[in-house]
């Protein structure tokens, strides 16, 4: 039985298989180099082609409706999203006054005993403001997280299968345009002719599959879309509403009907506008 003889190379032993293993793997390489320069060459062409009018392009209208109406809807919502979080940026600016205000309210009660009920008065009115104002930011902050989950993560993945379809969509046309400019040759090998229709289907059969793919995950979105939007922007009604009417009990309500934890708990009843 015969056995690869080893070499020295550097002090080390190498064998005939090794270096055989090794040509391989550089072949392997340069073929799929080889593979993607040539399917993006024919890319760039189909690109180019369809923006000069010289090349059909496969339009698939009710998906690509769906996918541009996506694409709307998430331009919306993250301008609603930098809308919230101005809101909540400026609120909290106001709640800290408020909690200043305090602070400068209790230290005037105890320096001025003539007007120290006055400035007591206006001190809890500050802190008991300063307290709501402090779930309203837990609320407000519970809303722009779970927004923004919505929209850079669970809407962008579904939008990056989307840019893998619309990538498909180039290469099928590509191949499709490649089959019907062969055909008429005559003089193209038979070799030829197979090794471009089994690109061809090749192709086909990942353009079709992403846009099933599209289609499934675009529907389950829209589902999960308005279960979570429904959802916060109940949160964010009753919050807002519960806070600017006074109404601190209903404000709590809120909060821990949404499981958002309480920061600064308010043990007061009623309105804090009375007090």
């Amino acid at each position: 039985m015969s056995t690869a003889s080893p070499h020295t190379n550097n002090g080390f032993l190498t064998s005939a298989d090794g270096s055989s293993s090794l040509i391989r793997t550089s072949a392997s390489k340069i073929d799929s180099l080889k593979n993607w320069s040539i399917s993006t060459y024919k890319c760039t062409r189909q690109i180019m082609l369809e923006k000069l009018g010289k090349s059909q392009r496969t339009v698939d209208s009710e998906l690509e409706a769906q996918i541009e109406q996506l694409r709307e809807t998430q331009r919306k919502y993250l301008s609603i999203l930098r809308l919230t979080h101005a809101f909540s940026s400026h609120f909290q600016h106001v709640v800290a006054s408020q909690q200043s205000l305090a602070d400068a309210f209790a230290d005037l009660a105890q320096k001025n005993p003539e007007l120290q009920k006055e400035f007591i008065c206006n001190s809890e009115t500050q802190r008991n403001l300063t307290k709501n104002g402090e779930l309203l930011l837990n609320a407000l902050n519970f809303f722009i997280s779970s927004v923004n989950t919505l929209c850079n993560k669970t809407i962008d993945d579904t939008l990056l299968t989307i840019r893998q379809y619309e990538t498909a969509r180039i290469e099928f046309d590509a191949y499709r345009m490649d089959l019907e400019n062969t055909k008429p040759e005559l003089t193209q090998a038979a070799t030829s002719l197979e090794e471009t229709q089994r690109s061809f289907a090749h192709h086909k059969d990942q353009y079709e599959k992403l846009r099933g793919d599209v289609a499934v995950k675009m529907q389950f979105l829209d589902e999960n879309r308005i279960k979570v939007m429904h959802k916060q922007l109940i949160l964010l009604h009753n919050a807002i509403a519960a806070y600017f009417s006074g109404n601190a009990m209903a404000l709590e309500s809120t909060l821990k009907q949404f499981n958002i934890k309480l920061k600064s708990p308010n043990n007061i009843t009623g309105s804090w506008l009375e007090q």
